[in-house]
């Protein structure tokens, strides 16, 4: 069974960084494309960048181009997200998601998904 954790989240200034991670266990990473997603309170699920499991292709929303960058090492069977010039409004849980076909930006594609992780940026 394939289970995501997510980690690395917390407190940040505006204009910070961080780095969250999401480890794959009970199957390859390889066989799958990450999403991240996330959720802020009262808010609909966003999907904020993907990274297909064939070529590696990146995909990023609007309001994080720029700003985040996602990877994965498949070594350690883990996607991270790079979060930089962080901004108020990039606070929210985020969730990240595994699909085995390919990268899509609806939350209703993704079976399989981490508990979250909780990001706040505040001064």
């Amino acid at each position: 069974q394939v289970q995501l954790v997510e980690s690395g989240g917390g407190l940040a200034q505006p204009g910070g960084s961080l780095r969250l991670a999401c480890v794959v266990s009970g199957d390859s990473l390889d066989y799958y494309a990450i999403a991240w997603f996330r959720q802020a309170p009262g808010k609909e699920r966003e999907g904020i960048s993907c990274i297909s499991r064939s070529d590696g292709r990146t995909y990023y929303a609007d309001s994080v181009k720029g700003r985040f960058s996602i990877s994965r090492d498949s070594a350690k069977n883990t996607v991270y997200l790079h979060m930089n010039s962080l901004k108020f409004e990039d606070t929210a849980v985020y969730y990240c998601a595994a699909d085995d076909s390919g990268c899509g930006s609806s939350a209703y594609l993704y079976e399989i998904w981490g508990q979250g992780t909780q990001v706040s940026v505040s001064s």
